[in-house]
């Protein structure tokens, strides 16, 4: 991990917030396949990344997670095509703002030491 990290939180109008958090989480149902596993993977508990996922769904105009329920061959989820653009969408505002304050960065590492 890099001695500094630049992280973003999308403040939209309320209810639709996105910041590192759920961004985790996305990732974390993307490689699980289930929000039991992403909770898991997160250590957080089933009812907060359940909460999450479904605020997630809600706000947007399209769901960004699907969901199976479970069953005989269980359920699972995994993130819809908006979901993916969402995360890829976020990740590319997130590189492209650690590189516009890279030198401040390195500045405000400099007065810390």
């Amino acid at each position: 991990m890099p001695a500094a990290a630049c992280q973003i939180r999308i403040l939209f109008c309320a209810p639709l917030n996105l910041g590192p958090g759920k961004i985790r989480l996305l990732e974390a149902i993307r490689e699980a396949g289930s929000i039991a596993g992403a909770a898991r993977a997160l250590h957080i508990s089933y009812r907060r990344a359940w909460l999450m996922a479904d605020a997630l769904n809600k706000v947007f105009p399209q769901p960004l997670i699907d969901t199976a329920a479970g069953g005989v061959r269980g359920g699972g989820a995994r993130l819809s095509e908006r979901g993916e653009a969402v995360l890829r969408c976020y990740r590319q505002m997130e590189t492209k703002a650690a590189q516009a304050v890279s030198s401040e960065v390195e500045a405000m590492l400099a007065l810390a030491r």
